[in-house]
């Protein structure tokens, strides 16, 4: 009886060594090759692959566009987020369908949300540049121009997403005690005061495992620029990598130049990036709560 807890949760562990550890370690393993797509016979090359990493100039642009998107992101998108779960806690009436209209495109398919938001963004007859025309102003080449693709990606990624962070932030609000609302309104706080001095330093770990999240998944963005490269006749994240991220550089080198060591170094390295991201902001978020040292 003392190890029936521990055949509850094993089916968890058990799954998580199939499909997640062993093929972590296995990636691992590959980099160590030069490894192709269909070589049955792979030669051992050590650390080549992750020495080789660090002269690709094309990588190297990778992750300065993947950085670029993940600040165009993570931030507005937590901040939104906040706003949205603020008004949805507010709302008096139809709170249950304004839920559903937030946590909507969530639930859309990733490539149907990229087909429509890559079409929007057309350079020629996208619906964007119309309005843009419409107020005055020029056209922008959104798949060229290097900087608006980062900010066209980032739309597409803020609209799918910022929804569900948002009722994430609003089941927190929900879980903070009313009486500390009632005491800081007896003690004369205004809506706005006790938002900030009360809502916000409450909503601390929930904001912390938004951010992370996020973090997670900003450093891992790959259907949003395939699917507005695909507008522009390329596969490789534009006609010269503009918006070209680090998964979408390990996406070519896997299955397009056919070299699955240099891939799984790749990855290796994004594993990391994401890994010390993840702990900084961590870290910093616990350091702003003023419980970390």
């Amino acid at each position: 009886m003392r190890f029936t807890p521990y055949l509850f949760i094993a089916p968890f562990f058990l799954l998580f060594v199939i499909t997640g550890l062993f093929p972590l370690l296995y990636t691992g393993y590959v980099s160590l090759f030069s490894w192709g797509l269909v070589d049955d016979a792979p030669s051992f090359v050590g650390l080549a692959n992750y020495a080789e990493l660090l002269g690709d100039e094309r990588l190297g642009t990778a992750a300065v566009n993947t950085l670029s998107i993940f600040l165009l992101t993570t931030g507005p998108q937590l901040v939104v987020a906040v706003v949205l779960a603020a008004l949805l806690d507010a709302a008096p009436r139809g709170a249950t369908g304004w839920r559903v209209a937030v946590l909507a495109p969530t639930a859309m398919s990733a490539v149907a949300v990229g087909v429509v938001f890559a079409n929007l963004f057309g350079p020629r007859y996208g619906l964007v540049n119309e309005l843009l025309v419409a107020l005055g102003l020029d056209t922008v080449d959104w798949q060229a121009n290097r900087l608006a693709s980062h900010v066209a990606i980032a739309v597409m990624v803020n609209w799918r997403w910022t929804g569900y962070n948002a009722l994430v932030v609003l089941a927190a609000m929900r879980a903070i005690p009313p009486s500390l609302h009632e005491a800081a309104t007896v003690d004369g706080a205004g809506r706005l005061r006790r938002f900030w001095h009360v809502t916000l330093p409450m909503l601390r770990p929930t904001l912390l495992f938004v951010v992370v999240t996020s973090t997670i998944g900003g450093l891992q963005v790959f259907t949003e620029p395939k699917l507005l490269d695909a507008q522009t006749g390329s596969a490789n994240g534009g006609a010269s990598g503009q918006f070209q991220t680090v998964t979408l550089y390990l996406y070519q080198s896997a299955f397009e130049t056919q070299r699955l060591g240099y891939a799984s170094a790749v990855a290796w390295v994004l594993l990391v990036a994401v890994g010390c991201l993840a702990w900084v902001n961590y870290r910093l978020t616990r350091r702003m709560a003023g419980t970390g040292r």
